[in-house]
Formats: structure tokens, C-alpha cells, sequence
């Protein structure tokens, strides 16, 4: 018999995603993606239980990235750009400020659920002053936060209308990017309406804030860092927001 905390799939989607059950109600399990950014429910007889290795290695994502933190370190210090993470998952917050960490980035985490973001970003914006924003949590055709992502990114294009001076990356599994684009967002899920990886808006983030903010970005080169590329996440020509300087 299934439980809270098992690791199943669908049988009914080809069990293309593997969820962790979180309640069961009845014969009916709700199901967290664990990799990707998705909510849903089952019956219990669609389920199938899988093992802890079909789960992702999150390692995996930082092979993305090492080229970034092979800067010249003879004389020269760099800044790299502080990240506010707000988040309407509190588990996917956890993995993605852990990934900064390590990283060594500065980021700063808030909780917020979909329907709140607007409200509760504009006091960070001011007590943080972020150089790139990151709103994200769960979407889907059911859910449809879309439209709470594209109100709190407003309200940071409101705070900041310089796409270069503060990089906003909105949206979460199945969410409208055209609409996020529109509203402000330099990037934006899912342009072909799929599931994105749970740390996909962290590697946006975290590629950005180390890439030097006097060179301009190679968009399909950031994109493909992604677990699924411009499917998953597209976006506009952007500089990077790291500070150079001489000597240490």
C-alpha cells in the first residue's frame, strides 16, 4: 500500500514524471514533482511505486556552470549579483538557495504563495535591492498562477524599469511566457508549455550573476544550460550584473 513520502509515476501519463505522494485522501494520492515544478492527483490504482535513483542528481547541474567560476584571479576581485529567490514552494526554495550557496552567491529566499507574490515582493525589492529577481513556484493548466507571476512582475518593472539594471526570471511548469514577457520579464517559462526542471530558474539566475555585467549574454547558449532549452525557458538579450574590479 502507497504512503506519504513514496516516490511513484502515472501510469496513465507513461509514467513520464516521478512524484512524491505529500496526502492521501481516500483512494486519492497528491502528488509534488520531485524534479520537476508540477502538482497533481491520482487514484491510487494508477500509481506505480519507483526507487530514490530515478530521481536526479542535482550535481549534474553544476557541470553547467563551471565555466563560469573560472575567472582570471591575478589582481583583479569580482561581485557577483545578488539574487532574491521568492518562491511559492518552500521545499524547491531549499534545493535552489542551496545551489547558490554552493555556488558562493548571495541570495536571499522568501516563501510566498502564488496568490500573495505581488504584495509580499515590493518590501524585499526595497530592503534588498536585488540585481536579478527570481518568481517561480507551481503552474499548470489547472492551477493557472500565470497570472499572480505576471502581477509580481510587474511590480517589479514598476520598482525598476531597466531591464538591465534588475533581471527578472518569472514562471513555472506550463506557464504563459508570452504573457510574462509582455509584463516585464527578461525570462520566462514554458514557451512550448512543458514541465521545467525545479532548479531550471536558479540556473538562469545564477549563470547571470556570474557573468560580467559589461558583456552582453549568448542567449541559446544560457538557454541550453536548462534541463529542456528554449522549450523550457526563453527570454531576451540581457547583460550579466557581475562587477569587476582591480586591484584585490
Amino acid at each position: 500500500m502507497f504512503k506519504v513520502g513514496d516516490l511513484v509515476t502515472r501510469r496513465s501519463h507513461n509514467n513520464d514524471v516521478v512524484f512524491k505522494i505529500i496526502k492521501i485522501d481516500d483512494k486519492i494520492a497528491y502528488l509534488k514533482g520531485v524534479d520537476v515544478r508540477l502538482c497533481a492527483d491520482s487514484e491510487l490504482d494508477d500509481l506505480m511505486l519507483e526507487s530514490n535513483d530515478k530521481t536526479s542528481d542535482d550535481r549534474d547541474f553544476y557541470k553547467q556552470i563551471d565555466d563560469l567560476r573560472s575567472f582570471e584571479r591575478n589582481d583583479y576581485f569580482y561581485i557577483p549579483g545578488k539574487i532574491l529567490h521568492v518562491d511559492g514552494d518552500r521545499e524547491y526554495l531549499n534545493r535552489c538557495l542551496d545551489f547558490y550557496k554552493k555556488a558562493n552567491v548571495l541570495a536571499y529566499g522568501v516563501y510566498s504563495p502564488e496568490n500573495q507574490m505581488a504584495f509580499n515582493i515590493e518590501k524585499y525589492l526595497e530592503d534588498i535591492n536585488p540585481d536579478i529577481v527570481v518568481i517561480t513556484g507551481h503552474d499548470s493548466f489547472v492551477m493557472q498562477n500565470s497570472k499572480y507571476f505576471v502581477d509580481a512582475v510587474k511590480v517589479c518593472r514598476k520598482y525598476q524599469k531597466d531591464y538591465d539594471k534588475l533581471i527578472v526570471i518569472a514562471g513555472a511548469c506550463q506557464s504563459e511566457y508570452d504573457r510574462l514577457i509582455k509584463s516585464g520579464a527578461n525570462f520566462a517559462s514554458s514557451p512550448k508549455k512543458i514541465n521545467i526542471h525545479a532548479l531550471d530558474p536558479a540556473i538562469i539566475a545564477l549563470s547571470l550573476s556570474l557573468s560580467d555585467k559589461n558583456k552582453d549574454i549568448d542567449l541559446l547558449s544560457l538557454l541550453e544550460k536548462t534541463s529542456c532549452g528554449k522549450d523550457g525557458i526563453g527570454g531576451v538579450n540581457t547583460r550579466g550584473v557581475m562587477t569587476t574590479g582591480y586591484p584585490r
